[in-house]
């Protein structure tokens, strides 16, 4: 892996979609390399933002952080992906060129997947299933898969006047849970890495990633590490850059404990905040929540602060081994983000 970092942003629901447009523009002209777009809640689609964004980019390369593979079939995440990549060939992108878009693949949570009626069982298997079959797929062969989850019988991408060579499209598991990044380190290109986490959790995980790796005969400079890293920045004033920061603890505190705990949030902080807040939490529950929430736990999950305190916490996350920050801004400028860690790390 080289030694210099990529920057990545990270793309929910919080900017308004022409806002974030706009911003993919800049980013690109500032040095980042990359966009992962959020397939957020029942909010945005991710397939429809990385269109978009690879029609407003020439070199970014677009992400999905990340599919539920529950979502849709194999067959048609493989034929949509295919399509982008063919999108991203076509505009900006050299004909030779590595691919312009990255598949992210994960196993959702609950309670949404619950809600809408999906059975997350077996997730190990189900997300191996389906990482085999499209990673066949993308050969552009005919391919018969039978599994337990995923059943193909002799499925093409059926590609009839477009371009045909295999597409080159890297698959990444978003991974949180031990055995998850252990298997995105054996049988995926990358894993990405979740959000709202520790050093200390990164540092565990990349181990876990190794281990993987090893199982394939593989070392971890062949996997791709980036991570999701929420980045509240304001110069002008970090004690709402807090606030903006605790917002979103408190909403990992309340939804998914299981992140926090690996962590090493306090329980006693956990049930707080879980008896404050609901799911979809109203915004006067996240305001109740983030004012329980102390100061040195958002800064031990993210990076919070001046451009000097963000910029200094994310070069913690890369020594403990990710390859590439996702930034997820949290204010409602984003620019200032670009800027102070295009100037910190000369990518221009």
């Amino acid at each position: 892996m080289p030694s210099q970092p990529r920057f990545a942003l990270y793309l929910q629901d919080k900017h308004p979609l022409a806002y974030e447009l706009d911003i993919a523009e800049y980013a690109e002209a500032r040095g980042f390399s990359e966009i992962w777009q959020a397939d957020t809640r029942l909010a945005r689609d991710c397939v429809v933002m990385m269109s978009a964004l690879l029609t407003r980019t020439k070199r970014l390369r677009v992400g999905s952080g990340v599919l539920p593979i529950w979502t849709r079939n194999p067959a048609v995440i493989a034929a949509t992906w295919s399509t982008m990549w063919e999108l991203g060939k076509q505009i900006g992108g050299e004909p030779d060129a590595p691919s312009r878009v990255m598949l992210g693949l994960g196993a959702w949570w609950e309670p949404i997947a619950g809600r809408v009626g999906v059975k997350r069982e077996r997730p190990l298997k189900a997300m191996r299933e389906h990482v085999e079959a499209i990673r066949q797929l993308f050969t552009m062969q005919e391919v018969t898969y039978e599994g337990e989850f995923v059943k193909l019988d002799r499925v093409k991408l059926d590609v009839v006047f477009g371009n045909t060579r295999p597409r080159d499209i890297p698959i990444y598991i978003g991974a949180t849970g031990d055995k998850m990044l252990e298997l995105s380190g054996e049988i995926c290109d990358g894993v990405v890495l979740n959000y709202v986490v520790s050093v200390d959790y990164i540092k565990h995980a990349v181990d876990l990633v190794v281990k993987g790796a090893a199982k394939a005969g593989k070392t971890i400079d062949q996997i791709d590490r980036p991570e999701l890293l929420v980045c509240s920045l304001s110069d002008d004033d970090p004690g709402a850059a807090m606030f903006e920061a605790k917002k979103l603890v408190a909403y990992y505190l309340a939804t998914e404990p299981h992140i926090m705990k690996a962590s090493g949030v306090p329980p006693d902080l956990i049930a707080k905040v879980q008896a404050v807040m609901g799911w979809p939490a109203s915004e006067e529950e996240y305001l109740a929540a983030a004012r329980v929430i102390p100061d040195d736990v958002p800064r031990m999950l993210m990076a919070i602060g001046t451009s000097d305190e963000c910029v200094a916490k994310v070069r913690e996350y890369i020594a403990a081994g990710v390859t590439c920050p996702i930034l997820f801004p949290m204010m409602d400028d984003i620019k200032p983000v670009v800027d102070a860690f295009a100037a910190a790390f000369q990518l221009q």
